[in-house]
């Protein structure tokens, strides 16, 4: 069975409230996410997880599967977790594709999802080249990798330091991520880690706490929206269409 693709999508951001539903090209970022998870094919269904009425109101105008979820949870990954906690045992596998990613590529959501032909990968996320400028920029997560290309890091700082000045491929995170069913439930039920808090990036917690998290390159760019400046750049780089 292919992976369900869950959205989450929430009002109240404290930068940016009301994104999921800011206008991007003359629609939703919430709708730009929805349709991009539809054309991949990749997935067995595509539902956004909400708690909010105006989000499902749009979603439902859209065509999608809302799935409301309380509005105590956290982070996008408990409320991710609440909805394949009741989706049915044979569904193994679900990809959270963050609702303010709206330039996310149909062809880097197969190749996520196609990560878990391999057995042995439990949760698995992408990564795209780095770019020079972005190597002191600690709001582009970067990502240290092993010769299987499972993680061995991630953090906001210039990682890794090349020594010998000898160069290195530097990778860039981009935040999707895909679960075996049972490791999003493990991972959702974990207290926070020291390096999460530290670095601010929940997916040091799976590091911690030894679940390996294999990472997919990928060549498309992508931003996620979390201010306006964000959604200016998103609107350049769909302008320029180098999100295609």
């Amino acid at each position: 069975m292919k992976p369900v693709a869950i959205i989450p999508a929430r009002w109240g951001s404290t930068r940016f409230p009301g994104k999921p539903l800011v206008q991007l090209a003359g629609r939703p970022l919430v709708v730009h996410v929805l349709d991009a998870c539809r054309r991949s094919g990749a997935f067995a269904d595509v539902r956004v997880a909400t708690d909010d009425e105006r989000i499902a109101a749009a979603v439902a105008e859209a065509g999608g599967t809302v799935e409301r979820t309380g509005s105590h949870h956290p982070s996008g990954t408990d409320r991710v977790a609440e909805v394949a906690a009741r989706l049915p045992p044979a569904v193994q596998v679900v990809v959270n594709v963050q609702g303010d990613e709206p330039l996310v590529h149909p062809e880097a959501l197969q190749a996520l999802a196609a990560a878990f032909d391999d057995p042995d990968v439990e949760m698995a996320t992408l990564i795209r080249p780095l770019e020079e400028e972005e190597r002191g920029n600690p709001n582009v997560v970067k990502a240290v990798i092993d010769v299987r290309s499972d993680a061995l890091l991630f953090s906001r700082a210039d990682v890794p330091f090349s020594r010998s000045g000898a160069p290195v491929a530097r990778w860039a995170h981009q935040g999707l991520y895909g679960y075996r069913t049972p490791t999003l439930l493990r991972l959702a039920s974990l207290a926070p880690t020291p390096l999460e808090r530290i670095e601010g990036l929940e997916q040091l917690r799976a590091l911690e706490n030894g679940i390996r998290i294999r990472c997919v390159p990928t060549a498309h760019l992508s931003i996620g929206v979390d201010s306006p400046e964000d959604l200016a750049r998103a609107e350049a780089l769909l302008a320029s269409g180098r999100a295609t």
